[in-house]
């Protein structure tokens, strides 16, 4: 039985990765730290580093190791932010409307 109060980011974590990282470089950890104030539950770190080492392999986000192991977003990554960007509003658009 799957735990009701798991932080459950399927379809949204390498979208909410890209999104903070484009505003500023940051580490899994605050990564995860910023998801938990967005989401009200954190993710922990077997749900982060596969995801931030996916976004590495595809070339969207680059790891810096200069005073700790930062992440920030490349052209690649701008280019598949602005897409997913388009996607979300597209799928959630009248997703407000009565």
């Amino acid at each position: 039985m799957e735990n009701e109060h798991a932080c459950d980011m399927r379809g949204f974590l390498s979208f909410l990765i890209l999104w903070l990282v484009h505003k500023k470089p940051m580490t899994g950890s605050e990564i995860a730290e910023e998801i938990g104030k967005r989401k009200g539950c954190k993710p922990t770190p077997g749900t982060i580093y596969p995801a931030l080492k996916q976004l590495v392999e595809k070339g969207a986000i680059k790891a810096d190791s200069k005073g700790g192991k930062k992440y920030s977003i490349t052209k690649t990554g701008n280019e598949e932010l602005e897409i997913a960007k388009e996607n979300f509003c597209k799928t959630f658009y009248d997703i407000f409307k009565n």
